[in-house]
């Protein structure tokens, strides 16, 4: 069966318009409220959010689909999406709620949903709230009717959870941080929690006004934070995206250190340690093949899926490995956390920094990245991968790599758009093999 709204992160979209409107996520809170009542005690459900102006309604309207089948509500207001995954958990709750877009802009908003083990729902379960969302739910009698509350302490509960994924030696003294919260969902914990660890912090991105969540900083803007780093003469900088859930660093050069680098140091320091589990890392298809190279030369294994986070966790979680995660900035470490959690990595991160005596540009550059391009190409329709003079194409920039790099070409799952990424030793043969196919799709679509 396929989903008409689920997408490879929950349901998403532009507010007030389509599958993001109040009356779905009313409709989705009663769907996802019956399919976890399970059992016979009383079912209660966590929900978070982030800055986003339709928040307020969306929370709003989830709320009532949830009460009006029966199922307690527990608001925690503004807090990281690894937050409501780790209070899902921790409150015993049956199902928890994260409304976010992640590192979209304000006006789109999310609907990520979690299991009572703190992992994002499985295909099954989404595709059983789908069937829910097509039919007429019986509605709770009303003496049944769920109950709704806030508590107040769920910021402190989050913070004292990521301090403690570092052993209690660690401090952070002496470490001026400068950190960009993208005005988003940890704009007030992530902050606190390096500060009560001793950093000196200088924080942007933490004046949230409903529409500038992800506007011009975070981890898809970075430009921000490095001029910060800069002229606070900070020794590192950390990024996070609009629920937090995604990491990028800044070195005391002003120096972008993407995912990749980030999974290299974090890998092999838990590796020296004894506690890297599976052998490696996982990563997605997209990661840089000098990652793969540094990690071989420590007989280390580079296990790679299709993009995006979830299949990331799947193979994580079936390989029995702890550290993964994206180029683009999404970590994983199983040991801490059942999803991303951009605070978590960056403190691994400052520990290592800490403990290595070492500037931020040593302790995070371990091997030089090989050229690498992605372009994107726009289609009108049809299947222009499965033309022949296409296939051709691919096949001859593929044998001019030769055997010294990798093509990754991809729809896009959200939009007409081929993703072309070519990656290898040479960079004009890279960059020849990405115009090629290119023009190719091109040509079958003009």
């Amino acid at each position: 069966m396929s989903k008409q709204f689920f997408g490879t992160d929950g349901i998403r979209g532009r507010t007030n318009q389509g599958a993001m409107t109040a009356a779905m996520a009313m409709k989705v809170g009663q769907a996802a409220g019956k399919l976890f009542q399970r059992g016979s005690h009383r079912h209660r459900v966590v929900i978070g959010k982030d800055t986003r102006l339709s928040g307020y309604m969306l929370e709003n309207a989830m709320t009532a689909g949830f009460t009006s089948v029966g199922m307690d509500v527990i608001l925690l207001g503004p807090m990281p999406t690894p937050a409501v995954a780790l209070l899902t958990r921790e409150l015993r709750a049956d199902v928890g709620v994260m409304i976010s877009a992640s590192h979209n802009p304000y006006e789109d908003n999310g609907i990520k949903l979690f299991g009572p083990d703190g992992f994002k729902l499985s295909d099954d379960d989404e595709e059983t709230i789908e069937r829910l969302l097509g039919e007429e739910l019986p509605l709770a009698p009303s003496e049944e009717i769920g109950r709704a509350r806030r508590i107040d302490d769920a910021r402190g509960r989050y913070i004292h959870a990521v301090k403690a994924s570092l052993p209690s030696t660690v401090r952070l003294d002496g470490l001026k941080i400068a950190i960009d919260c993208a005005n988003g969902a940890a704009y007030q914990v992530a902050p606190s929690a390096f500060w009560e660890l001793g950093a000196e912090i200088v924080a942007v991105g933490v004046a949230p006004n409903g529409k500038n969540i992800n506007k011009s900083c975070g981890s898809t803007h970075p430009d921000l934070l490095q001029e910060t780093v800069v002229s606070a003469g900070c020794d590192i900088g950390i990024a996070l995206d609009g629920d937090a859930d995604r990491l990028i660093v800044v070195d005391e050069k002003g120096a972008v250190v993407d995912g990749d680098q980030i999974m290299a140091l974090i890998g092999t320091q838990m590796a020296a340690r004894g506690k890297l589990k599976g052998g490696g890392v996982v990563a997605t298809v997209m990661s840089n093949l000098g990652l793969e190279r540094y990690l071989s030369g420590l007989e280390l294994t580079l296990e790679r899926t299709k993009v995006g986070d979830r299949h990331v966790l799947e193979r994580m979680k079936t390989g029995g490995f702890n550290v993964g995660g994206e180029q683009s900035g999404h970590m994983i470490l199983l040991d801490h956390a059942t999803t991303g959690d951009g605070t978590v990595a960056a403190l691994q991160v400052l520990a290592a920094l800490v403990q290595s005596g070492k500037r931020a540009s040593e302790v995070l550059h371990l091997f030089d990245p090989v050229p690498q391009l992605l372009r994107n190409v726009r289609f009108a329709g049809g299947k222009p991968l499965e033309e022949k003079s296409v296939q051709a194409v691919i096949a001859e920039a593929e044998a001019s790599l030769r055997g010294e790099g990798r093509l990754v070409i991809r729809p896009s799952g959200t939009e007409p758009v081929i993703r072309v990424m070519a990656e290898g030793d040479d960079a004009g043969r890279v960059e020849a093999a990405v115009a090629a196919i290119c023009r190719a799709v091109e040509e079958v679509t003009a």
